[in-house]
């Protein structure tokens, strides 16, 4: 099962954005979302198309790849006028939390550059609809003086900020979804969900933190549906919608969840890293997105758990997600 649409007075379907010979562009194609986001929309009859930096695909029609650094605004220019999308989805990006200055500079070209190079490219050619991916480590409305916690939560708000202007000057049409901690099949093997299912299945002790921070976990699948919604439901243009649960669960009850469903006896190791100092603690404001996208998500997070470990426990799993991605080197 998948989130599901509420749709009430304070919203309506336009599915002409995502009908049949509509041209949709991704960025960051071959990452978790992205490779999870393009699935739906080629199962959805579009035409796609992917762009990455470091991966593409072999030939094929839909979706078709183009190997792009969109921090060379003249290289990003030519592959969007070539594509002429009517829906952009931006989720390229150096993704960390890491608040080491290390990561200032990669994430503000990767990042921030990269957003103004879309925004500004897409309000030139006339996207009908840009979607930005925001963060849960973005400071929250109404706390303006509240420094971000790391380059990448610095990045996000900064970049949304002209997506926001973009609104408000240009009449782009620009939607902000902010994903909370999404998890599922196809994620980054470091991430705490997959490196814990990894090293059980390994019959190793995963070496976690204490545990005892709190997040809104939300399954992949229920997020897809969230970024389609925000394409499909006219008149949100200037919108921020989280994609969360609304519920605060530990990584340490997540682990155990892991623990029981795959009825193991190794016993995590918690404490054997240390946690970052200022990790936020949030939860998705889930009234606010049913009013806007008439959306909630439908996936347990015990669901969407045996779901990954499952997946993780198939043979080939990486084809399950997005077949025709392969490595370039």
């Amino acid at each position: 099962m998948s989130g599901r649409f509420l749709v009430g007075e304070e919203s309506c379907i336009d599915r002409q954005l995502l009908g049949q010979g509509q041209r949709v562009l991704v960025t960051g194609a071959s990452g978790f979302l992205g490779s999870h986001l393009c699935r739906r929309l080629i199962l959805s009859g579009v035409e796609v198309h992917a762009i990455s930096r470091t991966l593409e695909g072999p030939p094929s029609e839909n979706p078709r790849w183009w190997r792009v650094d969109l921090e060379d605004l003249m290289a990003t220019k030519n592959v969007f006028e070539k594509v002429n999308p009517h829906v952009v989805f931006h989720l390229s990006g150096h993704v960390t939390g890491d608040p080491d200055i290390r990561h200032v500079l990669p994430t503000f070209r990767s990042q921030l550059l990269t957003t103004v190079h879309v925004l500004t490219i897409s309000a030139e050619i006339g996207c009908r609809r840009i979607i930005l991916t925001g963060s849960l480590t973005e400071p929250q409305a109404g706390q303006v003086d509240s420094p971000p916690s790391s380059p990448y939560a610095a990045s996000k708000w900064a970049g949304n900020a002209f997506g926001r202007m973009f609104q408000c000057l240009y009449q782009t049409p620009v939607v902000i979804v902010r994903p909370f901690m999404a998890f599922g099949p196809n994620q980054n093997p470091n991430k705490v969900i997959p490196y814990s299912i990894q090293s059980f299945l390994k019959g190793d002790q995963p070496k976690l933190t204490s545990g005892k921070w709190h997040a809104d976990w939300i399954y992949v699948d229920d997020v897809i549906d969230g970024f389609m919604a925000a394409v499909e439901v006219h008149g949100i243009e200037g919108s921020t919608v989280d994609l969360g649960t609304g519920q605060l669960v530990s990584v340490e009850a997540i682990v155990r969840q892991i623990v029981e469903i795959m009825d193991v006896k190794i016993e995590p190791q918690f404490g054997a890293l240390s946690g970052r100092p200022s990790e936020e603690v949030r939860a998705a404001d889930l009234d606010h997105t049913r009013r806007v996208l008439g959306w909630e998500p439908k996936i347990s997070t015990h669901e969407g758990i045996k779901r990954t470990v499952e997946w993780h426990r198939s043979p080939d799993p990486i084809r399950a997600v997005i077949p025709t991605v392969v490595k370039r080197g």
